[in-house]
């Protein structure tokens, strides 16, 4: 049986150790060598940047207060007028004295009468029957009223005479049968001349239809 000793002399037993050191010189020659250690000591000595950050203050602009507002004075007291007096003059009315007398005025003459104005005349004086001068056209019998089965009528117009003796309106005054000759008897009358007159004048005109065989 192997010692303590002689099992710690033996040289396979410290071969790892001795690899390591072995390894770990190379690696440190190496490192001088090529200067990877200056690097590193290069990093380590270089000073280290603080900064120093500074707190946001918010900057307020400088605006002018607003203005206080405006006090409206208040209004002056009422102070009331003086009373004045006036004293108005009495006026004093004038005495009338009336005498009465039983004695009667002597009858003066008789009123006189005037006699009635004559009435005024509400319009135009309208000539009864008139009749124009030459041959007048005259109206004819309405085909309408013959298929109507109208046997006659009348119409009653009155004519608007120009100064020239031209007929300037036909007014229907009245018509028997309504609206049947109307339209008939308005262009044949509207042809009819006057004698030329200073002043213009209305005439009346009568016209009656009747259906001949």
């Amino acid at each position: 049986m192997k010692s303590y000793r002689e099992t710690q002399s033996s040289p396979s037993k410290h071969l790892p150790s001795i690899m390591m050191v072995g390894l770990l010189h190379v690696l440190v020659g190496y490192a001088l060598v090529t200067g990877l250690a200056r690097k590193v000591v290069e990093v380590i000595k270089a000073p280290i940047e603080t900064k120093i950050i500074e707190e946001v203050k918010k900057v307020i602009p400088d605006t002018p207060p607003p203005p206080p507002p405006k006090l409206a004075a208040p209004p002056p007291p009422f102070i009331p007028p003086p009373e004045i007096n006036i004293q108005v003059p009495v006026q004093q009315q004038a005495q009338t004295i009336t005498t009465v007398t039983t004695e009667r005025p002597p009858p003066g003459p008789a009123p006189r009468v005037a006699p009635p104005a004559p009435p005024a005349p509400t319009g135009p004086v309208v000539r009864k029957n008139v009749r124009p001068g030459g041959d007048a056209v005259r109206p004819v019998f309405p085909r309408q009223a013959i298929k109507d089965g109208i046997q006659g009528g009348r119409v009653v117009v009155h004519l608007m005479v120009r100064p020239d003796g031209t007929v300037s309106e036909v007014r229907v005054i009245s018509a028997s049968p309504p609206r049947v000759f109307d339209r008939e008897v308005t262009r044949a009358l509207s042809q009819w001349r006057f004698a030329p007159e200073p002043v213009g004048f209305i005439g009346e005109v009568e016209i009656d239809f009747k259906l001949t065989d």
